[in-house]
């Protein structure tokens, strides 16, 4: 039951969030340009820093948005896993697909030295079982319907297998850093172009009780793996969190994501 007022509790935020003009103008615009700075934004609303402030300190706790440091300015980013999760939970299952709360999200960077993506979820777990989920074969093939095989020590290679029994690895790459239970470093690529790659970090954090799990995905070649990578690791992050929290994953797996750049 503590789930569920979990549950609860989050989407409660997510609505009030989404409820104020303001607050879902700045996401339309971080859904048009991620990664904009305070700066940025205030200058297309043309409200005091203040404001806006006020307005982001809301929807970063709804976790609608998420934040990157840069020197010393902070990136904001659109998060679209808690509006994944209300679509999962709440929409897919009253057959009502049409209605996406949430489109692909397209970023069109400007600077190449911000990430691609950045998503944020946060988990009733441990880091230990959130590593757990990442790094073990059996694990990630219940809610990715893909096997992560690796020893996970720095300079190895790592695949990811299909669950299938066919052993296809869809993935291979190289792990770059393994700091167990808080960070891992991955490079991805296509079996068939293994020099051209993309880079995905996992940072693991306790949060008070629970867990929060920051997702990067740098190095995509165009909008369509951006695209494809938007909705996919969404998808994925949703059904890791139903499998630690509930012990059940949702159902269908219907995502693949981009392992290179291109």
């Amino acid at each position: 039951m503590q789930v569920n007022a979990c549950i609860t509790c989050r989407v409660d935020k997510v609505f009030k969030a989404l409820a104020d003009e303001t607050r879902r103008y700045l996401l339309d615009r971080l859904h048009e340009e991620n990664g904009q700075t305070l700066g940025e934004l205030c200058a297309r609303l043309g409200m005091a820093r203040q404001s806006v402030t006020q307005h982001l300190a809301v929807l970063e706790a709804a976790n609608l948005v998420s934040t990157v440091r840069r020197g010393r300015e902070k990136l904001h980013y659109l998060n679209p896993v808690p509006l994944h999760e209300v679509q999962e939970r709440w929409v897919d299952k009253f057959e009502r697909p049409r209605l996406r709360l949430l489109g692909d999200v397209k970023r069109r960077a400007e600077e190449p030295v911000k990430p691609e993506f950045v998503y944020v979820t946060y988990i009733e777990s441990t880091p230990e079982r959130v590593w757990e989920a990442l790094t073990d074969a059996d694990v990630t093939a219940q809610y990715w319907g893909h096997r992560n095989v690796s020893d996970w020590q720095p300079g190895s290679p790592w695949a990811h297998r299909r669950a299938d029994g066919s052993d296809v690895d869809d993935v291979v790459g190289q792990v770059v850093e393994a700091d167990p239970p808080r960070r891992l470093v991955t490079t991805w690529a296509d079996p068939a172009e293994p020099a051209v790659t993309s880079t995905v970090t996992f940072r693991i954090e306790a949060y008070g009780a629970i867990v929060r799990l920051t997702v990067t995905h740098e190095g995509l070649a165009d909008e369509a793996e951006r695209a494809q990578a938007a909705s996919g690791w969404a998808a994925v992050l949703s059904n890791l969190k139903s499998l630690l929290e509930t012990g059940h994953v949702l159902p269908g797996i219907p995502w693949e994501m981009p392992a290179h750049s291109g």
